[in-house]
């Protein structure tokens, strides 16, 4: 799994002051391993060995950091969601193929969102609400219509929703313990077990939620 940036020193041997994409990456990290209140400023500069007043040049503070993270994380991944007209195959695999990478490329957004999700801070929830509605608004209409024709219940939509929220995080919130256990042996975040990955959703989804095959005429008897 990808870490935490490499510090590069200088001649002098202090490390070149952190770019903002390096600020969000180590923050992801650290609020993804602790939460947002277990996470304080005098962290995350301890981390990028700099200076707290450092820090707040480029973020005037922890909770826009944290703002600043999820909408990275989050933004295209629902940018993602509303290109998503339809069930086709080819139309889910391009749009499983962009999250996959996404999600791959921010490796501790999964966990860090699956926190945030239990956090009773309002703030941390005012800004869920914002993405989570937002995700969810945009998704759940192609869901809906897909379920009509798959034979769901208007009332099992919800369930649907969130057994696909499920499978799409869970390989990066869970797989690293699952490997342990199970003792699979492919890099995670290898090119290889990716594809795998993508593939298991693409033919998840498309039998969840693929039209129900119509019936044939009936045959006379006799």
């Amino acid at each position: 799994m990808p870490g935490a940036a490499v510090k590069r020193r200088s001649r002098h041997g202090a490390p070149p002051a952190p770019t903002r994409e390096v600020i969000l990456d180590t923050a992801e990290r650290l609020f993804a391993a602790r939460g947002v209140e277990g996470v304080a400023v005098r962290d995350l500069a301890r981390e990028m060995e700099i200076t707290a007043s450092s820090l707040y040049n480029h973020f005037p503070g922890k909770q826009a950091l944290y703002d600043a993270v999820l909408e990275r994380g989050l933004g295209p991944i629902v940018d993602v969601v509303a290109g998503q007209d339809g069930l086709e195959p080819a139309r889910v695999h391009a749009t499983l193929d962009r999250l996959t990478a996404h999600l791959a490329r921010h490796p501790h957004l999964a966990r860090l969102l699956q926190r945030a999700l239990l956090e009773e801070s309002p703030a941390v929830q005012a800004l869920l609400e914002h993405w989570i509605g937002s995700l969810y608004r945009e998704g759940i209409a192609v869901v809906r219509k897909a379920a009509r024709d798959a034979g769901w219940e208007a009332e099992q939509v919800p369930h649907l929703g969130v057994a696909l929220f499920g499978m799409i995080f869970a390989y990066f919130t869970n797989a690293t313990a699952l490997r342990r256990l199970a003792g699979w042996g492919d890099d995670l975040f290898s090119a290889r077990a990716l594809a795998v990955q993508r593939r298991f959703l693409e033919q998840a989804i498309i039998r969840l939620l693929g039209p129900r095959p119509r019936p044939g005429p009936r045959r006379p008897h006799g």
